[in-house]
């Protein structure tokens, strides 16, 4: 078998096995967040749902609500280095431009510790 019959054939199952995997998987194969970055930007964005009192306040004195930090979170750094651990909760540290300007993000996500699936985020302080 030549060389280029097995290119042939190696294609024609790549295109096979690519189809059959987009029908059965449909979306969650081509939007699903595979590297930790894109993981921790998902999860924000789906459960940042409130704001600790004083970041609220610096929200409010933006003009800002948590609707337009879930939409420039796609494009943020999360710095790993300057987040945290704790035994309930996740720290995360997040770099993000706000109408043009540069903040600085805390970020808490709290863990259910009974079935070990995540809950809500909450905003913990911007600057």
């Amino acid at each position: 078998m030549g060389l280029t019959r097995r290119l042939t054939l190696y294609l024609f199952g790549l295109i096979i096995g690519g189809g059959a995997a987009y029908l059965m998987y449909g979306e969650r194969l081509t939007g699903g967040a595979w590297l930790p970055e894109q993981k921790v930007k998902l999860r924000l964005i789906n459960t940042l749902t409130k704001a600790a009192p004083s970041a609220q306040a610096e929200l409010d004195r933006r003009s800002l609500g948590l609707q337009q930090l879930r939409e420039a979170i796609p494009s943020s750094d999360i710095r790993f280095r300057d987040s945290r651990r704790t035994e309930d909760s996740l720290i995360y540290a997040v770099d993000v431009t706000l109408k043009g300007v540069p903040a600085h993000l805390t970020i808490g996500a709290l863990r259910d510790t009974y079935s070990d699936r995540d809950s809500t985020a909450t905003l913990l302080s911007i600057r």
